[in-house]
């Protein structure tokens, strides 16, 4: 039975230099600075890489950070992999942990985090087990 951890968050993006800014391919590139609270009480770093479309709603984006701290108390780090998409304004995201990317009291952490943004504020629900695949 997965556990779940809830809290907030805070995050920075900062541009990077773009990979390609042809027409019809807006290619861009984000750092991610996040500060966890809660169940999971940690700060992460990492990259994202956004494309753009001319169709207004329409954009897909993917990221990797890690994640560094505690979570339920045991400490350690652990990465995270996005995947996202708007369609016509429509989205979607699904963020997973990348297996074995777990250390220290983490080691063997798998699961899924959600975001969910509500008046600007930032929450996260991760629902996740420990010593899978050990």
């Amino acid at each position: 039975m997965p556990t779940m951890a809830r809290g907030t968050f805070e995050v920075t993006l900062n541009p990077l230099t773009p990979y390609n800014m042809n027409e019809g391919a807006l290619l861009g590139r984000l750092s991610i600075d996040k500060h966890f609270h809660g169940d999971l009480e940690a700060m992460s770093q990492g990259e994202m890489l956004s494309a753009g479309t001319a169709v207004a709603g329409s954009a897909g984006y993917v990221a990797i950070e890690r994640v560094t701290g505690t979570l339920a108390g045991k400490r350690g780090s652990f990465v995270l992999q996005h995947t996202g998409l708007m369609d016509r304004g429509a989205p979607s995201l699904v963020i997973t942990i990348v297996p074995d990317s777990g250390t220290d009291e983490l080691e063997g952490l798998a699961g899924t985090m959600a975001i969910i943004i509500e008046g600007g504020a930032h929450m996260y629900e991760m629902s996740y087990a420990l010593g899978a695949g050990k």
